[in-house]
């Protein structure tokens, strides 16, 4: 799974949390290039009637499905043939299915098989089953955004995405240069900021440095020396090219000093 894999994010917004979906896109994002999002659901419900804000801010496609018999859903089944569909066009790398549903099983069972990679993002309580038929599980729990029950999604203000505070923005850029480090630095423990740059923008797209109060992503980085190490190169052309190193160090460190 490198970063040039093409992506496929397959949601299943009857039991994916709407506050997480922000990060779930990250991830997905962050395993290569994002070519095609969808959310299914039956949009007409209730319950599902705050992600209107999210899917448009977002880009992600939804996809109606209709609860053709009352009490039971078919979400799944409409992801799981999308999915197929998808599978062969020979398009995409590697699968993302948000859900933690264990009617999923056969389907990231399927992909495998067939070559397709498989991340699986849903509840800690999801069956071990599902977890295992992926090749990588990610706990919804877990990740940054704060999570929604659908009962709370029916709340007078939720159809608005809260904005996210300055330091919450910071303290998210700051974690995706540590992942960019992990994944792209060199045998010294290096990456060039350029690199990470790209790595940002393509796990957030439209990302812009001067938001966060800083010309240059640079100086966002020579802002926590206690978290990176940052050196000059000389690069193949001759031309001047700087690098950063990240430092090993408590999460909480860097988190206490930017809130």
């Amino acid at each position: 799974m490198n970063g040039t894999a093409k992506i496929a994010l397959l949601i299943d917004a009857d039991n994916t949390q709407i506050g997480k979906l922000d990060d779930i896109v990250r991830i997905a994002s962050s395993r290569g290039r994002l070519i095609l999002k969808r959310a299914y659901g039956n949009w007409q419900k209730d319950t599902l009637k705050s992600w209107n804000s999210y899917l448009k801010r977002l880009a992600i496609k939804a996809e109606q499905q209709f609860d053709y018999v009352s009490g039971k859903n078919a979400t799944d089944i409409a992801l799981v043939i999308d999915a197929m569909s998808l599978l062969q066009t020979n398009l995409y790398d590697i699968f993302v299915i948000s859900a933690s549903d264990s009617d999923y099983t056969p389907l990231a069972v399927k992909l495998r098989e067939s070559g397709a990679g498989v991340i699986g993002i849903g509840a800690k309580t999801a069956p071990k089953a599902f977890k295992n038929s992926c090749d990588e599980y990610i706990c919804i729990e877990e990740l940054g955004g704060k999570g929604t029950s659908l009962q709370q999604q029916d709340s007078a203000d939720a159809d608005a995405p809260k904005t996210a505070e300055p330091c919450d923005m910071v303290a998210e850029t700051l974690e995706l240069l540590k992942m960019a480090a992990e994944k792209y630095m060199d045998e010294n423990g290096f990456i060039y900021i350029g690199t990470a740059g790209m790595y940002i923008r393509r796990a957030k797209p439209g990302f812009d440095i001067k938001t966060l109060g800083y010309p240059k992503l640079t100086m966002l980085i020579e802002a926590y020396p206690e978290m990176f190490e940052i050196k000059e190169y000389i690069g193949g052309d001759d031309n001047r090219v700087v690098g950063y190193k990240y430092r090993v160090i408590a999460r909480s460190a860097y988190q206490a000093d930017i809130t």
